[in-house]
């Protein structure tokens, strides 16, 4: 088959075809297991309902069950839940809920560093090992670029740091990478994940991409400074576009900035088009970074995630560094 009639045919394969490659895939060795750094959670059906749902192509409540259902078959075997609620009780909610399926290894909540009851509330779930850290960027009037000038807030970090906790950032804006080289300087060995790079680039014009470029230069030399590559699948027509040549030229660039020791995988289920494209998502993945070679896939899929987030897994078929070198 030419390489162009090739490339137009991996660009519109449909969601059932690119799951039979990837099981293919699967079942023609030993498999890489992947850890999905990065899904939502939520329950729209409850009495008080949820304030984030992922839109109305949601049509049923987001929970383990149903990702296990759609995950299981292309290698995906944990994740971690990423907060996307405001609400405070539903730190609570939510771990008990992944408690219950253990495919999932671990959650990043949603505390307020600043706040004066944050040493209260870190300690408290901190005490449950799959309270993993928190998320803190720009959602929900949030904003890490002011907070950084706050003592409070860096002290509250420093606690997390403390108690070996995980901050996941959100979401990508040049202003906020500069925010998390501040947080990096004041609190050195705190693991600081920046989610969903991959769309922050593609947003940018050619004066604005300089300038984060020479920002993520300055954030991979941050040894504690991970990057969660998620968020990068394009659609057009209503169908994910899978042509790997589509990709390389971004992954190439995050790639060789941050080398294959700081990268995570994250699918952002259920959230805008992730929600029906999970297959595809995990294919754009695969095929970029079995690329580089099975070692620097095995860091991306699941060996990194260890470093980044410190999760215990919950089940045999989870990796484990100790197992497996």
């Amino acid at each position: 088959m030419p390489d162009v009639a090739r490339r137009s045919l991996l660009g519109s394969l449909p969601a059932a075809a690119l799951s039979r490659r990837i099981a293919d895939h699967q079942n023609s060795g030993k498999p890489i297991p992947i850890i999905d750094c990065h899904i939502h959670l939520f329950d729209q059906t409850r009495p008080q309902g949820a304030p984030y749902s992922a839109g109305p192509r949601n049509r049923e409540p987001a929970l383990p069950a149903r990702y296990r259902r759609l995950a299981a078959p292309l290698g995906i075997v944990g994740a971690i839940k990423v907060e996307a609620s405001p609400w405070i009780e539903d730190n609570l909610w939510v771990l008990h809920v992944v408690e219950t399926d253990s495919m999932m290894v671990g959650v990043i909540g949603n505390l307020q560093p600043e706040k004066p009851e944050f040493r209260e509330y870190l300690d408290r779930y901190h005490k449950n090992r799959l309270f993993l850290g928190i998320r803190y960027g720009n959602l929900w009037g949030y904003s890490l670029v002011k907070q950084t000038a706050n003592p409070g807030f860096i002290e509250g970090l420093k606690l997390m740091q403390q108690a070996g906790m995980a901050l996941d950032t959100a979401n990508p804006r040049p202003d906020l990478l500069e925010a998390v080289l501040r947080v990096s300087d004041k609190a050195p060995d705190l693991r600081i994940i920046v989610d969903h790079l991959p769309a922050m680039m593609l947003r940018l014009d050619s004066e604005q991409k300089a300038s984060a470029e020479a920002l993520l230069r300055e954030l991979a030399a941050r040894p504690k400074v991970f990057i969660k590559v998620s968020a990068a699948m394009r659609v057009e027509n209503g169908r994910a576009l899978t042509d790997p040549a589509l990709y390389k030229p971004l992954l190439d660039q995050i790639f060789e900035t941050f080398g294959e020791d700081k990268l995570v995988f994250g699918s952002d289920w259920p959230n805008a088009d992730a929600v029906d494209n999970l297959p595809a998502i995990v294919q754009i993945a695969r095929d970029y970074f079995l690329s580089k070679g099975k070692a620097a896939a095995e860091k991306y899929f699941w060996r990194n995630s260890v470093t980044a987030y410190r999760w215990i897994g919950r089940d045999p078929s989870q990796p484990s560094l100790d197992r497996r070198g």
